[in-house]
């Protein structure tokens, strides 16, 4: 029979995940947000209107402006923050059902991901004090110093064909429904639907972006680098771009809607 002293521990343990789960189901409703509103800022792009900057910074400058924006922008800071562990715990230790080179690279894209939602949460906490940046001239900074580095037209390609990766691996796992299983007794035609069209609308959006670093590169101009509102504006510049970025838009929107369900079935978990 189990000890007191152990049957505390597991109850504890149990506590502390049930914690971490709905801080991630949290961290997941904003991320949700967060795509529904690029691709409404993404559709102003398409189609003349707004002229908010369709990134992740836009976004939460838009959220700022609500009722009780400064309130919502720091709980998705929170949130955001919970899925960082979340994802820095799943590199560490997590995909124990993988083996070699597949568990490797799962806990690779992990840490990945873990990055990518630090830095959400940097933005929006950010935001909640009252600095906002524009994405693009971080993304001409960050080139324009890999570029004067040693080897730096080599490392800013590495980077753009790093990102087309992405993006491809997000189309690929669009087409494949391959984030079917995170959404466990809510997967329902329609909800893997949604995963689909965003998972390939946000792969294309990432593919352009490591095409503008690649393009960097080559020229050897960091202007020509940018984030994702460039990547949209350089889409709908594209012969039938207004179709085309109004697609992305839609696509957007669809992962927002596929994370909320998402963050549902997470929630369902603690």
């Amino acid at each position: 029979m189990a000890s007191t002293g152990s049957m505390k521990s597991d109850a504890a343990s149990a506590a502390r995940g049930s914690t971490m789960t709905t801080i991630a189901a949290v961290g997941l409703l904003a991320l949700g947000l967060v795509h529904v509103l690029i691709g409404g800022l993404a559709f102003g792009i398409a189609w003349g209107g707004g002229g908010e900057e369709a990134s992740a910074s836009g976004a939460f400058s838009k959220l700022a402006e609500q009722p009780l924006g400064t309130a919502l922008l720091w709980v998705a800071a929170i949130g955001l923050v919970g899925l960082t562990i979340w994802q820095i715990s799943e590199a560490i230790w997590g995909h124990q059902d993988k083996d070699g080179a597949a568990q490797v690279g799962k806990r690779v894209a992990s840490g990945g991901k873990a990055v990518a939602y630090l830095v959400l949460a940097i933005i929006a906490g950010r935001t909640a004090m009252g600095s906002t940046s524009g994405g693009g001239s971080a993304e001409e900074g960050l080139t324009s110093k890999l570029l004067g580095a040693p080897a730096g037209q080599f490392l800013v390609a590495a980077v753009g064909v790093g990102v087309v990766g992405i993006g491809i691996y997000l189309v690929h796992r669009g087409v494949t429904k391959g984030f079917a299983k995170h959404l466990g007794g809510h997967a329902s035609p329609a909800t893997i639907r949604l995963g689909q069209v965003g998972h390939i609308a946000k792969g294309v959006a990432y593919a352009i972006i490591g095409v503008l670093f690649v393009t960097a590169a080559v020229k050897h101009d960091p202007e020509q680098s940018g984030g994702l509102d460039e990547a949209l504006t350089t889409l709908r510049d594209q012969p039938y771009g207004q179709w085309l970025l109004t697609a992305v838009a839609l696509g957007l929107i669809a992962y927002g809607l596929y994370a909320f369900v998402w963050a549902r079935a997470m929630h369902d978990k603690s």
